[in-house]
């Protein structure tokens, strides 16, 4: 899973699945829409004018519990 917040065009996108597969995009609104993936699965999640539904969230950030966070192993030593 990834959880990506653009500051610049103001879009936080959630990626539950990271391989890439075909998907089926259901708009919520104009500024939601989710990915359906093969089965039924959620992919994707995108949210634009993000900070415009979400109170706090250039100022506080997104805050992630319970989740394991990983080393990306591409990073530099």
């Amino acid at each position: 899973m990834k959880i990506r917040y653009d500051t610049e065009v103001d879009a936080l996108d959630i990626r539950l699945i990271e391989k890439k597969v075909e998907c089926e995009v259901i708009h919520l609104s104009d500024q939601v829409s989710v990915d359906i993936g093969p089965g039924g699965k959620v992919v994707a999640i995108e949210i634009l004018d993000a900070s415009e539904l979400i109170d706090g969230l250039k100022e506080q950030g997104i805050e992630i519990d319970n989740l394991v966070l990983k080393t990306p192993s591409t990073a530099c030593k």
